[in-house]
């Protein structure tokens, strides 16, 4: 059945492509079309080109097209965007840079996350992860100048602060993916796009410095962090050798503060025998963070173009990053520890809101946490016009990112194994979902390095401490031969064609210590219980009610020998964590551009198919029986798996020009996401039932496991979009000053904003299971400590393997309206002031089998808004924006560097920027800016059972403000 609908879906393109080809034949002979190509493969959108004919002629374009105008500020970002959004092939969203290394936002992420139909998750204080289309950062993929990305994570979904936003002309967000986009997403593809060199009339360079703070105090002092920064960027663009060389170069220096009050609670159990069945909160791990990126980014383009025959563009960019957090803050076993809940609570609508616990031994915590990435990017870009009629594109690209991290954890307390002094503690749930406490002991006497909950006891271990450092290494190569035929008439403006092939490794390393009191096992006697250090008073938890405790530096304690790591391997994951993955993907392609008319209606856009062949292969481990864990004794066995596929990927984009001012797309695509990378571990947990020797039943055999799964096939989507947009042709938002600008379309039509309606039809099916299970064969792992005689008994070397599969199906559906109004088509005397509204509703279903419940798509919110208000006049700028998405279920990072699921609690978020720019006299190229984010101080929570109250994560950034100037050398 999942066959013949993919089959009816190609035929149903393919029929309407033919459909549409053969009713404009008729007007092919009088209205000639443009040659198209999507917005990431050609700068002729944006420039408005025609194609030359035979005799050398310009063929005119059947649908009104907008030229970029070169002009600074915030309005003519959004004209620029709108120039792109319209001359597009297919559905995209875009942003443009205000000016050179300019882009309207904090960050890339915080730009996007403004568009029509994305939205944007915060991590660590800063906008992060991108959703689009109400599908999360794993259905979605980047690009920068076409050339697909690796990611610093330990899975596919880009990061986007590992990209400094200077870099960036713009951004382009494919919403429909055409054929010859290679590297395209299911939900969406995001193009970044640097400076062409000469594609500028002239020289050009920019340079911009901010002083950036945050409003909260410094919560964790320390080395490497504050609460303060700064951002330095430059861009230098020029022309050489009769503008047939150019050169563009970059650089980025950047300090970017981070205050983090933090809290997770460990849940709310209702088994607890005081509180009379009600949830209870059972502990809390708090922090105060103090966190600093440091940034340092380098940019170089060179382009030549000798004739009109050739042009070679070689972009080169090298990005390195290091984060530091200092958290220090205390954890609270309550329920789930040793402490005691007292009588006389409060509680309402099941959950106690307010109480007393008794016997509490804390945690108190001094931890620190370092991030170190290098991402680099080389593309070569080789475009030769062979004649009028045929062209040809060899395009190479090589992405490459390395990270380690290095996540420690250091505890301290009133003794050892709840041995010391307790404290008697008051709680409150607050209406923000803040757990505010009040203490009774006093936290800054009697205070040493310990395990106070004898977490380590397991492991033979005293553990007064606990290091994770994982290691990541991503590195992707493409390689891309496209040629293209050019038509003078007939419906089609011209035939693409072409193969792309690419090569992805990563691998996931992780190692685990524990942190111990001079070494030495607890069976043994030789293990220290406690020791003593230097330390000073802090504040890190006041904002929840802990006024004062002992801060100390852990490094310092490693460095003088008292804290003395003891490795391990697997503490606290069900599957040894390392990993190793190969992608091989092959990509022929073809693509029909049409540029025609239908009577009177203009038609423009593609059709085409992709054809996908991947071999993929992962490599992983498990723990041979009977082996150690704590130590260096461990004994680990190589587990492999692979498998090969071929998917089809018909696409089609159809643009109507229904009057002058108003475009109707439609577009329909198969699309594919593969799947997360830790996913295909092929690590495996295995274990064998004694008791299950002689089953042949493979559901009930002696072997199971858990793991991943390396024969996971890709999420697959048929994709289907709709758009009207009515493009408003009165006067234009902006003043047009130079002859350029006034000569330009934006200017002499208007270029005043836009209406769009859109909708979306997401159908999904192999959706991959998280929690499924597959049979698997386990024969290669025999004898496995079985004796002879029990092997002889065997049943089955079958089991069951509890990992993800590709077996679930459902949608997502959603509707956008978006309003870009300059208030001059109101009235003249609001000339300067305008409006960006946008409003996005989404709805999905997600069934597994056995489960006929439906679920929410993972990182979909039901509802997106965005909204701002601006006026520009006479060098002046002043903008507010506010930004809502409703609750959905997000990623967070979980014990051991994992990654799992919450939901994310909605609200707004408000940003402001003032700036005034001189445009004569000696200060002429200057612009002073000041700006603020996250001026409503907005509570990032998530939580569980659909219950805001119980909330599992707590965190509060405070307000970031930037004072700063930016000047254009003229």
């Amino acid at each position: 059945m999942l066959n013949l609908k993919r089959n009816l879906l190609s035929a149903a393109l393919a029929s309407a492509m033919f459909m549409v080809a053969t009713h404009a034949q008729a007007d092919a002979a009088t209205a000639a079309g443009q040659q198209s190509s999507d917005t990431s493969q050609s700068s002729d959108q944006a420039t408005g080109k025609d194609t030359k004919t035979a005799d050398g002629k310009q063929r005119p374009s059947s649908a009104t097209k907008l030229q970029s105008v070169e002009v600074s500020g915030f309005i003519s970002s959004l004209e620029n965007s709108t120039a792109v959004k319209r001359n597009a092939d297919s559905i995209v969203e875009a942003v443009s840079a205000e000016q050179i290394g300019k882009l309207p936002g904090v960050s890339i992420a915080d730009t996007l996350g403004r568009l029509p139909g994305l939205a944007v998750q915060t991590v660590s204080g800063r906008p992060q992860v991108l959703t689009i289309h109400g599908l999360g950062p794993d259905f979605s993929t980047a690009l920068v100048n076409g050339g697909q990305q690796v990611s610093t994570s330990n899975n596919r979904d880009v990061q986007f602060d590992q990209y400094p936003s200077s870099w960036f002309n713009t951004v382009v967000v494919h919403l429909s993916p055409s054929a010859n986009l290679i590297g395209q997403g299911l939900a969406g593809t995001v193009d970044m796009q640097t400076i062409r060199p000469l594609e500028k009339s002239k020289p050009e360079a920019a340079l911009n410095a901010r002083y950036v703070w945050n409003d909260m105090s410094e919560l964790s002092p320390g080395k490497g962090v504050s609460n303060k920064g700064y951002n330095l960027n430059g861009v230098w663009v020029n022309q050489f050798a009769d503008h047939t060389m150019g050169v563009t170069l970059g650089v980025d220096f950047e300090s970017n503060p981070a205050e983090i009050q933090h809290q997770a609670p460990w849940g709310y159990p209702t088994d607890n025998s005081v509180a009379a069945g009600n949830g209870v909160v059972g502990g809390s791990k708090n922090y105060g963070i103090s966190d600093t990126m440091k940034r340092n980014g380098l940019l170089a383009t060179f382009q030549w173009e000798p004739n009109e025959h050739y042009t070679g563009t070689i972009d080169m960019t090298y990005d390195n990053f290091k984060e530091v957090q200092q958290a220090k803050g205390m954890e609270l076993p309550l329920a789930w520890g040793s402490a005691t809940l007292q009588p006389g609570y409060t509680a309402s609508n099941g959950l106690i809101t307010s109480g007393t616990y008794t016997t509490l031994s804390p945690v108190i915590r001094n931890d620190y946490n370092q991030t170190s990435a290098r991402v680099y990017n080389l593309n070569w870009d080789n475009k030769f016009h062979i004649n009028d009629n045929w062209s040809a594109d060899l395009v190479g690209n090589y992405s490459r990112a390395t990270r380690r991290d290095i996540n420690l954890e250091s505890y301290s307390g009133l003794g050892f194994n709840k041995s010391g002094p307790t404290d008697t503690i008051g709680f409150v749930e607050q209406g923000n979902g803040l757990l505010y406490v009040n203490p009774s002991y006093d936290y800054t006497n009697g205070i040493v390095l310990t395990d106070p909950q004898g977490w380590g006891g397991g492991n033979d271990v005293v553990q007064a401490g606990f290091i994770n450092a994982p290691h990541t290494v991503d590195y992707l190569a493409n390689l891309k031969l496209a040629v293209e035929r050019d038509f003078v008439s007939g419906p089609f403006s011209s035939l693409e064609f072409g193969v792309a092939h690419s090569e992805r490794h990563k691998s996931y390393h992780i190692d685990q210590t524990f942190l111990t009191l001079g070494g030495g096992t607890i069976s043994g006697g030789s293990a220290v219980t406690s020791a003593p250090f230097s330390g000073s008073t802090c504040s890190p938890l006041a904002w929840m009610g802990i006024s004062q405790q002992l801060c100390y530096d852990p490094l310092a304690e490693i460095a003088n020998g008292t804290l003395v790591g003891v490795p391990t391997f697997g503490s606290s994951l069900s599957t040894p964590p390392d990993w190793k993955t190969k992608e091989k993907v092959l990509t022929p392609y073809f693509q029909f551009n049409l540029d025609t008319y239908l009577g009177n209606v203009s038609l423009r856009g593609n059709f085409g198919v992709q054809m996908q062949h991947t071999s993929q292969s992962a490599e992983g481990e498990r723990v041979a029986p009977g082996s150690a864990v704590t130590g260096d004794a461990i004994t680990l066995i190589p587990v492999k798996g692979s498998t090969s596929y071929n998917k089809y990927l018909p696409s089609a984009n159809l643009i109507f020009g229904l009057t002058q001012d108003d475009d109707f797309r439609v577009s329909a695509a198969r699309t594919l996401a593969r799947p997360r990378m830790d996913q295909m571990n092929a690590s495996l947990s295995v274990s064998g039932n004694i008791t299950h020797l002689s089953s042949t039943d493979p559901n009930q055999a002696y072997f199971s496991a858990s793991g991943g799964n390396p024969k996971l096939k890709p999420t697959m989507a048929d994709n289907y979009n709709v758009s009207y947009e009515h493009y408003f042709s009165g006067g234009s938002s902006f003043q047009c000053g130079s002859s350029d600008q006034k000569n330009s379309d934006l200017c002499r039509t208007g270029g005043g904003g836009y209406f769009a309606v859109s909708g979306y039809f997401i159908a999904l099916h192999d959706y991959i299971n998280p929690n499924s299970a597959f049979l698997y064969d386990f024969s290669s792992f025999l004898p496995f400590g079985l004796t002879s005689a029990q092997l002889a008994q065997l049943g089955t070397t079958l089991g069951t393997v509890s990992g993800p599969e590709n077996n679930g199906r459902g949608y997502v559906k959603g509707a956008q309206v978006t309003l870009n109004l300059p208030f001059n088509l109101i009235a003249q005397p609001l000339d300067g002031f305008g409006t960006i509204l946008t409003a996005n509703r989404t709805k999905s279903s997600l069934v597994y089998p056995g489960n006929p419940n439906p679920i929410t798509v993972p990182g979909l919110s039901k509802w997106v808004a965005n909204g701002t208000l601006y006026y520009q006049h006479a060098g002046f700028e002043a903008r507010i924006s506010d930004s809502y998405r409703s609750s959905f279920l997000g990623e967070v990072s979980g014990i051991s560097a994992s990654r799992i699921e919450q939901t994310v609690g909605g609200g707004s978020t408000y940003d402001a920027q003032v700036s005034y720019t001189f445009d004569h006299g000696p200060l002429n190229g200057l612009t002073v800016i000041a700006q603020g984010s996250n001026l409503s101080n907005k509570i990032f929570t998530t939580y569980q059972n659909n219950d805001p109250r119980q909330v599992l994560t707590w965190e509060r950034y405070g307000r970031r403000y930037e004072v700063g100037v930016s000047y254009k050398f003229q």
